[in-house]
């Protein structure tokens, strides 16, 4: 990992002069309870390391009006997923946290963010070899999902990602959970599909038998405490998010489906 990050180091040898590193104000707002590989994810393009022919053509792509369609392939671990991330943000900004941010740029970005999320989320599920034979009458040996899999949305501001679900894998099934809180005690109890707790909603699903290393949560964005919370409660489930950061946009729902 200290071969593709500029913003951690694993050995105690002393920094070389021009290194770049995360400052002790931004270690501090990121906070303890952060994931070490979020902790140490690169922010920027520029926090990627050693991966110069990347950086250059992402940084030429983001400065161009049009970004172009990117692939990004390689072994676990090399940092697809976390310098896409680091793109987006770069292209993307904060426009989802401004108040006067349109609902049609909102929306679009928005829109943009779920679809990384969701592709990196269909990656974690399982998958068995298949062999199809092409128009051409040869045989091509490939992948496919296993039988089983499904979605589940928690109303309302997980309905935002059922449409990018739907849009890269259409024989997806999804269902719905509500999660409301009683106004007097706060405690979360199950309604039927917008909630305001995952732990309840991943309860559920394992009161009907499903398993915890079998649960994959996509989400767009997530506080410190919620992260240590949902780890400490799941530590098999797999967590996909585009942002951990201290200040949630808690206005998702209604500026995403205009009722704000």
């Amino acid at each position: 990992m200290d071969a593709f990050l500029k913003t951690g180091k694993l050995s105690n040898q002393p920094k070389e002069s021009g290194a770049s590193s995360v400052s002790e104000p931004l270690q501090r707002k990121r906070g303890s309870l952060i994931p070490w590989v979020e902790k140490y994810r690169p922010r920027t393009i520029n926090e990627v390391s050693y991966q110069e022919e990347v950086v250059a053509v992402l940084q030429k792509s983001l400065q161009g009006a049009d970004l172009p369609n990117l692939l990004f392939y390689g072994p676990p671990g090399t940092g697809k997923t976390s310098t896409i991330l680091a793109a987006a943000r770069e292209l993307f900004g904060d426009i989802y946290k401004e108040r006067n941010t349109s609902r049609n740029d909102f929306k679009f970005y928005a829109d943009r963010l779920i679809r990384l999320v969701i592709e990196e989320s269909l990656n974690q599920l399982p998958y068995s070899p298949c062999t199809v034979v092409t128009p051409i009458g040869f045989p091509y040996d490939g992948l496919q999902f296993e039988k089983g899999n499904c979605g589940v949305s928690i109303v309302r501001s997980g309905e935002a990602m059922e449409q990018g679900l739907r849009d890269c894998c259409r024989s997806m099934r999804i269902g719905k959970i509500l999660i409301d809180s009683d106004h007097d005690t706060h405690e979360a109890k199950v309604v039927y599909g917008t909630g305001n707790t995952v732990v309840k909603a991943v309860s559920v699903l394992k009161d009907h038998s499903v398993l915890e290393e079998n649960i994959v949560l996509a989400n767009l964005f997530c506080t410190p405490p919620a992260t240590q919370t949902i780890v400490t409660a799941f530590p098999q489930m797999k967590i996909l998010t585009s942002e951990i950061h201290p200040v949630a946009p808690n206005h998702f729902g209604q500026k995403y489906f205009g009722t704000d």
